[in-house]
């Protein structure tokens, strides 16, 4: 049987609130449910399920993003905190044994993190991905799992981006060109 993690990508207040400071939206908002849903159901059958979430200091001129974004997910606001049901959820199950939260400070979740080693520690051979933004975070999370020789899944309808034609064009680059199996 392959071992499978769930990678919950930056869906935070700042991402996704009518007041966020770099939000999609209505896109993100409109998959709040679905978010909900898939992680509850990771989280309930066991598998491992990760909080990949961006984090940024406040009035970090060095930073790349700097130059591209206005300032956003600050560790120590609002704009850092799971966005809706997602932070009650977290909240209910932080302690548990397979969920993890961890802070990012580059796009892909495996960017100067640990997660390839928390992966390869449990085993995991497939990634299932959701989260925003689809053209940015989830696309380079996925494009580094592909290079690292995971089974990639995205989930297209629990995915969002404050940018329609990217959104499409990322859903159709994780088919033909990682390979991913895009579920709705």
């Amino acid at each position: 049987m392959t071992r499978k993690a769930l990678i919950n990508i930056d869906y935070t207040y700042d991402f996704i609130a009518d007041d966020g400071k770099l939000t999609c939206g209505k896109p993100g908002q409109d998959i709040e449910n679905i978010i909900i849903q898939l992680t509850s159901d990771f989280i309930l059958s066991g598998d491992y399920v990760v909080f990949a979430i961006d984090c940024h200091q406040k009035e970090d001129t060095l930073h790349p993003e700097a130059k591209l974004f206005p300032p956003h997910n600050i560790v120590g606001t609002q704009g850092r905190q799971l966005f809706g049901a997602l932070q009650g959820l977290y909240e209910q199950h932080k302690n548990d044994e397979n969920v993890h939260y961890m802070d990012k400070t580059r796009y892909s979740a495996f960017a100067g993190t640990d997660l390839d080693i928390k992966l390869r520690e449990r085993g995991i051979e497939e990634l299932h991905l959701c989260g925003v933004c689809t053209d940015i975070c989830v696309l380079h999370t996925a494009v580094d799992a592909y290079n690292k020789g995971y089974k990639i899944v995205v989930h297209g309808n629990a995915v969002a981006s404050f940018n329609d034609t990217g959104h499409q064009w990322a859903l159709e680059h994780f088919k033909n060109t990682l390979g991913a199996k895009v579920l709705f």
